[in-house]
């Protein structure tokens, strides 16, 4: 029979005898799953309230095909890009072609087997694909840049930095758990809209997180959430899983773009004091933090084709937020109007007001690596790419300009000559 289970958490979950309903996600049966969601919504209730991960299976829209259901020649296509996954030039779009949408789980997979993550803390794989799954169907394959895509390119990114020597002699087993677990999670669930759109639109997570951090605060508990149902961690002490459910929030949450300045300040406090101790746990956190935002950021320091393509996607979803506050007649927001905010123009100031100081501090915490002169030759490159094309579409405004002055000025002189 049905019963409806608490437990310690805080979260409840629906079982049929022993085994959790959640379960019936492993099953692959459209007509059962159609059936399932005609009955009953399952809800998780964390601290807040929102539709299971899984509703969507449930209501029976199937997930994508397996990665392993894929012709020979695209896995072995994607094998030999994994044999790469530490280079800056890596294509997560390729990627994600190549294994048929599952670039997310794919990654992961991997990189808990190379950082030897599932041995060390003994985790069961077919529990830790699930997970994975869960996090990779938690994100909204319809916007243009939040997706699942980006958060494997994130992930990508942070492993390379995760292999900086200035990083990589001192970190922990935990810490690269921590690192890769935070960056593949970090975006889950995002709604395609910014925080002062749910700030004004009175979204309920706006005013369950009071306005503070308001989507990384739902992304982290969101991950929570998953990790508890998933039971990926239940064999670890209470304590453990405790600490790590706090680092996450604590990497997550340090992503939030208006806590940008402060998190500069600190690092350049420390740089110019040289007193950052990585065998201190507390400064390798930190460290952690700010690899995590780099990784987040680092479009514009990636190669021109690749570069190119987020920053038209991100501006597409600009400009879809912009459609929906002029469709519900509210202030249109800053970067968000297509007819006046132009990529090269929103690049630009994005590449010298976030990128640029963030990625010339990082330079100057890891010493002129190859990989950190190679991103900030690449962000210098591609800054004077926008500028480049900035110029052309300003030249052929103001050709414009002149083309319909002339016009109006004809105007004019037929309307004098019109007037008695």
């Amino acid at each position: 029979g049905d019963a409806r289970v608490r437990g310690q958490t805080g979260v409840v979950s629906e079982r049929r005898g022993s085994y959790p309903f959640i379960d019936f996600c492993l099953l692959n049966n459209t007509a059962l799953s159609g059936e399932i969601g005609t009955k009953k919504k399952v809800k998780r209730l964390l601290s807040f309230q929102r539709y299971f991960h899984a509703s969507r299976l449930l209501r029976g829209i199937v997930p994508q095909t397996s990665l392993y259901l894929l012709d020979e020649d695209y896995l072995g296509q994607a094998r030999h890009m994994l044999s790469k996954v530490g280079m800056w030039d890596f294509d997560i779009f390729l990627f994600d072609r190549l294994t048929n949408g599952n670039s997310l789980v794919t990654l992961l997979c991997h990189l808990f087997n190379v950082h030897g993550l599932i041995h060390h803390f003994q985790l069961d794989m077919v529990t830790l694909h699930r997970f994975f799954v869960m996090v990779q169907e938690d994100y909204h394959s319809q916007n243009p840049y939040h997706n699942a895509v980006h958060a494997a390119d994130v992930t990508q990114a942070m492993h390379c930095y995760l292999r900086e020597p200035k990083l990589a002699n001192f970190l922990t087993p935990s810490d690269i758990m921590l690192g890769l677990l935070a960056a593949a999670a970090h975006d889950v669930d995002h709604p395609g809209v910014n925080q002062p759109f749910l700030i004004k639109t009175k979204h309920h997570l706006a005013s369950l997180y009071q306005n503070v951090s308001v989507l990384e605060n739902h992304h982290w508990r969101s991950t929570i959430g998953m990790l508890r149902e998933s039971r990926l961690l239940a064999h670890l002490p209470k304590d453990v899983t405790q600490d790590i459910e706090q680092q996450l929030g604590s990497l997550i949450l340090a992503t939030d773009i208006n806590r940008q300045n402060e998190f500069l300040i600190r690092l350049k406090s420390h740089l110019d004091n040289q007193d950052l101790r990585l065998e201190d746990a507390q400064d390798r956190h930190f460290m952690l933090q700010i690899a995590l935002k780099c990784a987040d950021i680092c479009n514009p320091c990636r190669v021109w084709d690749l570069s190119k393509q987020w920053s038209e996607r991100v501006c597409e979803e600009f400009y879809r937020q912009g459609d929906l506050e002029q469709k519900f007649e509210l202030e249109i927001s800053p970067l968000c109007n297509q007819q006046k905010d132009t990529i090269p123009s929103i690049q630009i100031g994005f590449m010298t007001y976030i990128v640029e100081p963030l990625f010339e501090r990082w330079a100057q915490f890891t010493g002129e690596t190859p990989l950190s002169e190679n991103m900030l030759n690449h962000l210098r490159r591609n800054k004077a790419k926008w500028r480049s094309l900035l110029h052309k579409q300003h030249s052929s405004s103001r050709s414009n300009d002149h083309s319909g002055q002339v016009t109006g000025s004809q105007e004019q002189t037929l309307n004098e000559e019109e007037t008695p």
